[in-house]
């Protein structure tokens, strides 16, 4: 006799259903699918992005997954999180520090782009032709930019030479920029909050810089989650590391990196010219999602 288990499909969009089901999929990532004001068949329509992770939460979760996939963490676990922080009155870090106009715009303009993508249902393994999405945010600092400043993202079609040949994460590949001197690691601190379920690979250029992040990020809270690079074949520490390194380290070790670990990379001062070798790491560890600021 087979022991009887509840199924999670969602069978109807009824508000208590819709409810029900984004409770249960709260439970298996950690992250809201849908906020306590919400209306559910709103929220949740048939056609928006939190609709499309609900949905694939579901299947996961009927197929027997204890916790979502790495490929399910990459398309929509950032996202998720993006709407959590933002939906606070006041976006803070994890001890608390508020994150200021420009920062928040950043972190929206991402939140943006990530839903409009999603609801393109745009191909997950690129488009073949390594130009990227060629996607940019401005985050200009301004104290005194009226209350509705906007870092959107805008489309920039010379964004670097265009790469031929298979590039299957350039789909996953966006950036903004943020001015020097900005509070831009506030801004990090924020994309590490909104990943709070993800594996997190920060990218940069020195040694000091690395030391920066560090500090900071263990400043603002995140300390616990610091791990030594994770390695195919090594076994995690923890589902949600963060691991800091250089673009020289990453450009002589990316392929060694497990793929389903590293769900978000994080690359600054992205802007800057990045040599071969770390533009061929990048495209070979195409699998996480990757941010340039």
């Amino acid at each position: 006799m087979h022991e009887a288990t509840t199924s999670p499909t969602l069978t109807s969009d009824t508000p208590e259903d819709l409810t029900a089901a984004a409770g249960r999929a709260e439970a298996w990532f950690g992250e809201p699918f849908l906020a306590a004001d919400e209306e559910p068949a709103v929220a949740l329509a048939p056609g928006t992005a939190r609709r499309a992770a609900l949905n694939h939460a579901l299947e996961e979760m009927e197929a027997g997954l204890p916790e979502p996939s790495p490929r399910w963490k990459v398309r929509y676990g950032l996202m998720l999180g993006l709407e959590r922080v933002l939906t606070e009155d006041l976006p803070r870090t994890a001890t608390g520090t508020e994150l200021r106009r420009h920062q928040v715009d950043a972190l929206a303009g991402m939140l943006a782009e990530l839903i409009a993508s999603t609801q393109r249902s745009a191909e997950e393994n690129g488009n073949g032709n390594g130009s990227g999405n060629g996607v940019v945010a401005e985050a200009e600092l301004d104290e005194d930019a009226e209350d509705d400043f906007d870092a959107g993202f805008v489309e920039e079609k010379e964004l670097e030479p265009e790469f031929q040949g298979d590039d299957p994460g350039a789909v996953r590949r966006y950036r903004f920029r943020h001015p020097t001197a900005s509070g831009k690691t506030i801004a990090a601190a924020g994309f590490v909050e909104a990943a709070r379920r993800l594996g997190i690979l920060i990218l940069t250029h020195r040694r000091l810089l690395v030391s920066q992040f560090t500090r900071d990020l263990t400043t603002e809270g995140y300390a616990d989650r610091f791990t030594d690079a994770v390695l195919r074949g090594a076994r995690a520490p923890r589902e949600n590391p963060i691991t800091i390194q250089t673009y020289a380290w990453f450009a002589r070790h990316g392929g060694e990196l497990d793929g389903d670990v590293y769900h978000f990379v994080l690359c600054d001062e992205a802007h800057t010219a990045l040599g071969e070798k770390t533009s061929a790491a990048i495209r070979a560890f195409h699998e996480p999602l990757y941010i340039g600021m």
